[in-house]
């Protein structure tokens, strides 16, 4: 009797684990076949590979193929390989798939109530509001505190020039971006890049610090939808930390613009104008016009903003920027044509960095933009079918609730749109292809779900650039891997093992 029970539990887990498996086939879509409970997700789910990884090898075993069925546990996942499907779900189609799909429960997690992590109606009501703090005129307000911690870091760099000579380029970078969102996103001086265990550097480790206890409680928010409303997964600590540095600044401020026109003086100044009204991307009254719906900005949605323009502001910018000096170090002649044209440029600016000076050194930004190409820090793309939808390219209908992947790694680094793409061609950029498509290259994202800072991390990370390669050069140091090897932990926001040791060296300029 026992050994029947327990066969009929086995039955009934069996049957609940696979009875979504069978929706990819119905549709004819590739995929490689599922197992019981994990779909195809049980190497994510115990960090063997990252999201983007899974991806990536995906992408690449059905080359012939315009999209690839996934199943993350047992929901049904769709990998887009072909660029004008990209194209329809990012922008054309835009209404069907505004959702990311990467929150949570904001009752449990209420720090991911952010832009990045919003969607719906939160989201747009967020995006239409924060969007003035990222024009033209707020970047170059906020310039020379780019220059202050770049030089900051100059100074860095010549105590490491002065003591071994080798560094984490990763870490340094990091340590930079950190010290410029501290500056323009709180208002306050970090010091981080002085001391790499002051507590927003700590506070960004923890961000992305993926424990084994972190993937394991995602691994079952992903596995077992019943349990969504009590799983969760962000750090009690790293909230209460975040809550009380943004509180204590509100309150010193009198949650009122202080005038240091940083990003919770916007936010506070969001605030004094009461609850955000908008129309609703998600709901439609009788006559089909759409519903009005309104949000307020209270303390727990300033400290969620604060918290994502922290978080994605130093992580992608380092990521980016500190891949660019790898590829540099291991390309000796474009280094010095980049050293060249910050000089030439920096004469007709009294040898001071500046917004209008970055803006003139175009090979740097080429490089940039070709690193950003081949190590892209979102490494993929994330939406959610938010109604029935039918792909007219291959007269495929799917559901509600099916998840979307734009595999960013896989398409810039796919031959078919950039020719040895493994190398680094910096040049790839001096005139942008007209015959590329355009959605081959989407390091910030496209359509209205593009990231909202895309400007001020490439100015903060080509900032940081220029200032380092103006007094030093870099080199492989003797534990510089050509090809770092990639976190398989990491999922959201791509990381490396090991960080991306250097040797930093004062500049010899040409004569």
């Amino acid at each position: 009797m026992i050994l029947i029970i327990l066969l009929l539990i086995l039955l009934a887990f069996y049957l609940y684990s696979t009875r979504k498996h069978s929706y990819w086939a119905k549709r004819n879509v590739k995929h490689n076949s599922p197992i019981p409970l994990f779909g195809n997700h049980f190497n994510n789910v115990f960090g063997l590979r990252s999201i983007v990884e899974v991806a990536t090898e995906l992408y690449n075993q059905y080359p012939e193929e315009k999209v690839v069925g996934y199943y993350r546990g047992m929901t049904p996942e769709l990998i887009i390989r072909d660029l004008d499907i990209a194209r329809t779900i990012l922008s054309v189609d835009f209404a069907y798939f505004y959702p990311r799909g990467l929150g949570r429960d904001i009752k449990l997690e209420p720090l991911l109530a952010n832009l990045f992590h919003a969607d719906g109606d939160s989201w747009k009501l967020l995006r239409q509001r924060l969007t003035p703090a990222f024009t033209t005129a707020k970047l170059k307000a906020m310039f020379p505190l780019v220059v202050k911690c770049a030089k900051k870091m100059q100074v860095v760099g010549e105590g490491v020039v002065t003591g071994s000579g080798e560094c984490d380029v990763r870490e340094l970078m990091a340590r930079f971006t950190t010290e410029f969102i501290g500056a323009c996103g709180f208002g306050i001086e970090v010091d981080t890049i002085n001391n790499e265990n002051s507590l927003f550097r700590q506070l960004g480790k923890t961000i992305f610090k993926r424990s084994w206890k972190t993937i394991f409680l995602i691994g079952v928010w992903e596995l077992f939808p019943e349990l969504r409303t009590v799983v969760q997964a962000t750090d009690d600590h790293l909230e209460k930390c975040v809550t009380e540095i943004v509180r204590n600044i509100c309150e010193q401020r009198n949650y009122e613009p202080s005038g240091r026109n940083d990003f919770i003086d916007l936010l506070l100044e969001l605030k004094t104008k009461g609850v955000i009204k908008g129309d609703s991307i998600e709901t439609r009254n009788a006559d089909g016009t759409p519903v009005t719906v309104e949000m307020e900005m209270d303390l727990k949605c300033i400290v969620a903003q604060v918290f994502v323009f922290f978080a994605a502001g130093f992580e992608t910018s380092s990521s980016a920027s500190s891949y660019t000096l790898l590829q540099l170090a291991y390309n000796q002649e474009v280094q010095r044509k980049i050293q060249n044209e910050i000089d030439e440029v920096l004469v007709k600016y009294n040898n001071e960095l500046c917004y209008d000076s970055i803006s003139e050194m175009s090979l740097l930004s080429m490089a940039f933009k070709e690193a950003m190409r081949m190590f892209p820090s979102l490494g993929n793309l994330h939406r959610v079918c938010a109604r029935r939808y039918t792909i007219q390219d291959l007269d495929i209908t799917i559901d509600r609730g099916v998840k979307i992947i734009v595999p960013l790694q896989a398409i810039q680094n796919d031959e078919k749109y950039f020719d040895n793409p493994s190398e680094f061609k910096p040049e790839r950029f001096a005139d942008m292809d007209m015959k590329r498509n355009n959605y081959s290259y989407l390091p910030f994202g496209a359509g209205p779900r593009a990231c909202i800072g895309a400007r001020l991390g490439e100015m903060q990370s080509l900032a940081g650039l220029a200032a380092l390669m103006q007094k030093f050069s870099v080199e492989p140091a003797a534990s510089t891997r050509r090809v770092p090897e990639v976190d398989h932990k990491s999922n959201v926001i791509q990381g490396l093992k090991g960080g991306l040791p250097m040797k930093l060296t004062m500049r010899k300029k040409d004569l």
